[in-house]
């Protein structure tokens, strides 16, 4: 009887012990997986090119290296100018990020010594292109550097009337309407590479 009393005894204690075991286990692996809710890595805002031209709505990022009282984050105004302190309007509309840097640095010698300055676009709101038709989100789109058709087209999405043959972008030059035909279908096939063209401010992406 004490013998059996034992060898049950033993039973409970192992399978306590493998539960035990399994649930530590398990913790651990909680631990080191994803959760569900983390959603995917957040990916970094697209960033202005160093040639890229400031314009109206847009967003500055402007930093003066150990003066806190300077820096500051401010839209472009309709004027293209910005507002700073101590030296209240400053034009931005149509100069690089440099070159504003630059200009900032000129004239903030009359108040700091040895400034340093450094311009970042933080939101590109002036340069758009503009998808019509049938797509998903049809209308305006910001502008990022070296967008493709093809970016953009992701991004806008098809209807299930989308004629993605007769895709074209319509473009004003010299003071003319020029158009390109882009032939999806070819281009993600890797076909007709060519007319996978870069963008530029104001473009007009007709999906028929």
């Amino acid at each position: 009887m004490e013998l059996h009393n034992f060898g049950d005894d033993m039973k409970r204690t192992t399978t306590v012990l493998i539960a035990t075991v399994f649930m530590l286990g398990t913790a651990v692996w909680a631990q080191n997986s994803p959760s569900k809710n983390s959603g995917s890595p957040n990916t970094a805002a697209p960033q202005a090119s160093p040639s890229y031209v400031i314009g109206p709505d847009d967003t500055l990022a402007v930093n003066v290296w150990k003066e806190p009282d300077l820096t500051a984050t401010l839209p472009v105004r309709a004027d293209g100018m910005i507002s700073l302190p101590l030296l209240n309007d400053v034009q931005a509309s149509g100069l690089t990020p440099m070159q504003l840097a630059a200009s900032i640095t000129e004239k903030l010698k009359k108040f700091v010594a040895d400034p340093r300055v450094t311009v970042t676009v933080t939101q590109m709101n002036s340069q758009r292109v503009y998808v019509t038709g049938e797509v998903s989100h049809s209308g305006p789109m910001p502008l990022t550097p070296d967008m493709t058709v093809l970016q953009a087209l992701s991004s806008a999405g098809f209807t299930q009337f989308a004629n993605t043959k007769g895709i074209y972008v319509l473009r004003n030059e010299n003071g003319a309407q020029k158009k390109y035909p882009v032939n999806y279908k070819k281009l993600i096939k890797g076909e007709d590479s060519a007319s996978n063209i870069l963008l530029k401010p104001g473009d007009t992406i007709v999906v028929p």
